[in-house]
C-alpha cells in the first residue's frame, strides 16, 4: 500500500527526527484492541477520515478506519486551491463559457 508523509513533528515513542505518515488505514478485528490503536492515533493528532467500514468474514467483524493528520488536509486543500487559481480560462479559448454559472 503507498503512503505518504509530510515532514511532521515524531510521535511520542518514535525515533527522533521520524516523519509521521500523513495517511493510515487501520483494521483489524472489531475488539478493544482495534479501539485502542485508533484511539492512540487520535492522541498522537490524526483524525477521522470517512466513515468505518466493517465486514464479516464468517467468524468476526473486520472493521477499518482511515485517519490523517490535519496539516495532510490543509496540504491537499492548498494544492486545489492553487490548481484552480492557475487555471486560465482563455487558454481553452473558453471567453465566457462559464458566464452564468456559478
Amino acid at each position: 500500500m503507498p503512503e505518504t508523509s509530510i515532514p511532521t513533528t515524531a510521535t511520542p515513542g518514535s525515533a527522533p527526527g521520524a516523519e509521521r505518515l500523513a495517511y493510515r488505514l487501520f483494521t483489524g478485528a472489531d475488539d478493544r484492541a482495534f479501539c485502542e490503536r485508533v484511539s492512540a492515533a487520535l492522541a498522537e493528532g490524526y483524525v477521522l477520515h470517512g466513515s468505518p467500514a466493517a465486514s464479516f468474514n464468517g467468524s468476526t467483524v473486520i472493521v477499518a478506519q482511515a485517519l490523517v493528520l490535519p496539516a495532510a488536509i490543509a496540504s491537499a486543500d492548498a494544492a486545489v486551491a492553487n490548481a484552480v487559481d492557475e487555471l486560465d480560462a482563455d487558454e481553452f479559448g473558453a471567453d465566457g463559457a462559464f458566464a452564468g454559472h456559478a
